[in-house]
């Protein structure tokens, strides 16, 4: 299976849809209830709209509804509800006046004291003004606050006038018509649902499948990539329905490989880095025991000058020792990033001077010569002072370490538009273009003329340095004609503007 899907999701998602279409099954139903029952009322008025007019037509024309002391016709009420119930026994007629009185109804209760009752003549107003078309609902005597549809028709019988009021849909019909309705009910209900089980069943299995089918790739690809297919990449992320998933998938992966990788690297450094400590501490690490030792067992046979020269050795053995694992320090803190520059302005010229000085005797005890050119009116510049410095010392010291005597060293400044740019260059041996690549990698030494000594640190700090000043270090040279190693600096007006 290309991915699975949990069978908790499938149960949710096919609830869901079983529910939705539960409420919306029980909804139709209900609807379709309503509407039937109310098309039905329709039909029934529309067939039946007549009757009332019938009725006058048929028993007011010899027969008075009134006797002539004025009360109701209650014999002829008798034989009107008899008849009309051999023909529908739903139906109830009510002998209204004016104004909406019941004067007489063979289905209500006229004893003396009994309330009369009245119904609103403004539906039967309406249905007469529709041509007895119209659907509207009249008050039901029987059932006051009830509305059931109707038939009227007006009549006038000498001085006396009002309305036949018939309702259609009589107690009777009520009673017929729940029972009726409650077994239709039923029998919708359960046909309903058994249609709604089966849809549900197909759409929710449709469904489920087709709204994840781009969850089931991915799943797919994030097993591919748990099991240790590192190149598992969903393919055109940014189109799929889950595009901030996958593409979040395809970019996390890419931070894991990444940072594996890096890993891997940090590892393979951290073992040469072991190796090359062990190498360089042991140097000076020996030549101090040596001589201590040499001094501790033949310090009285020693003559003063040679104790001095021991001592000197140690000293220099001491400081060399120092330096690198101060170089160590600083270039470890540099590539965690734990140092931030602290930038002003300040004036470059006047620190290469400074540099140039510290150099002097170094150089006049080698016979290399130290030179600084630098034009007229150089701007500030806007770095941490300290660490530029830093990055200068190490250019200065490097080209000690391969001008030979005789040799000279030049430092220049520069400045254009934007930067002041900052030279170191010697007359060595030079560095040929496949060690260029690689003469800022940390603990990648090349041999000294001199001495063949250093860290093999000097340049990687300084690149990083730089790198934190959003700079680089550039390297010039060809083998037999010297090295160049160049920087920029940002002029400091051009920050403020």
């Amino acid at each position: 299976m290309k991915g699975a899907i949990n069978n908790r999701l499938i149960i949710k998602l096919s609830l869901s849809f079983f529910l939705l279409l539960v409420i919306i099954g029980a909804a139709f139903v209900a609807l379709s209830v309503f509407i039937t029952n109310k098309h039905f009322e329709e039909v029934t008025q529309r067939l039946n709209g007549e009757v009332a007019s019938h009725l006058i037509n048929e028993k007011f024309k010899d027969t008075s509804p009134f006797l002539e002391d004025g009360s109701v016709n209650k014999p002829l009420f008798g034989d009107i509800m008899h008849d009309m119930m051999a023909v529908n026994q739903g139906i109830e007629v009510y002998l209204l006046d004016e104004k909406g009185k019941v004067l007489y109804s063979v289905v209500l209760d006229h004893h003396p004291g009994e309330p009369v009752a009245h119904i609103a003549t403004e539906p039967i107003l309406q249905f007469l003004q529709s041509d007895k078309k119209a659907h509207i609902l009249g008050d039901d005597p029987r059932n006051p606050g009830q509305k059931k549809i109707f038939s009227a028709e007006r009549y006038q019988v000498e001085d006396k006038a009002g309305f036949i009021y018939i309702i259609l849909a009589g107690q009777q019909y009520q009673m017929v018509n729940t029972q009726l309705f409650s077994s239709f009910f039923l029998r919708l209900g359960v046909g309903a649902s058994i249609l709604i089980v089966l849809f549900a069943g197909i759409v929710g299995f449709i469904s489920v499948w087709y709204l994840t089918r781009n969850l089931r790739e991915v799943i797919h690809h994030v097993k591919r990539f748990q099991e240790g297919d590192l190149n598992a990449r969903i393919p055109q992320a940014e189109t799929k329905d889950l595009s901030t998933l996958a593409s979040t998938f395809n970019d996390m992966a890419d931070t894991i490989v990444s940072n594996m990788e890096e890993i891997k690297s940090v590892d393979t450094l951290r073992r040469e880095l072991i190796a090359n400590i062990s190498h360089d501490l042991r140097t000076p690490l020996a030549i101090l025991q040596g001589y201590i030792e040499t001094l501790e067992m033949k310090n009285q046979e020693l003559a003063d000058q040679e104790r001095q020269q021991y001592h000197k050795i140690i000293w220099n053995s001491s400081e060399r020792l120092s330096h690198m694992v101060g170089q160590l320090f600083e270039y470890s803190k540099l590539e965690a990033q734990q140092i931030e520059p602290h930038k002003e302005p300040f004036q470059i010229t006047e620190l290469a001077l400074d540099v140039r000085s510290k150099f002097e005797l170094l150089a006049k005890e080698k016979n290399i010569g130290i030179e600084l050119e630098s034009t007229d009116n150089i701007p500030l510049v806007f770095a941490d002072l300290s660490l530029v410095e830093r990055v200068i010392q190490n250019l200065m010291d490097n080209a000690l370490k391969f001008t030979p005597p005789g040799g000279v060293i030049t430092m220049e400044v520069k400045a254009d538009e934007d930067h002041v740019a900052i030279s170191v260059k010697d007359t060595g041996q030079g560095i040929s273009e496949h060690d260029q690549q690689h003469i800022f990698d940390r603990y990648r030494k090349s041999k000294s003329p001199s001495n063949g000594q250093g860290s093999g640190l000097g340049l990687a700090i300084v690149k990083k340095i730089l790198e934190i000043h959003d700079s680089t270090i550039r390297v010039i040279s060809q083998p037999n004609l010297g090295t160049t190693f160049q920087f920029d600096l940002p002029i400091y007006a051009e920050r403020v503007t």
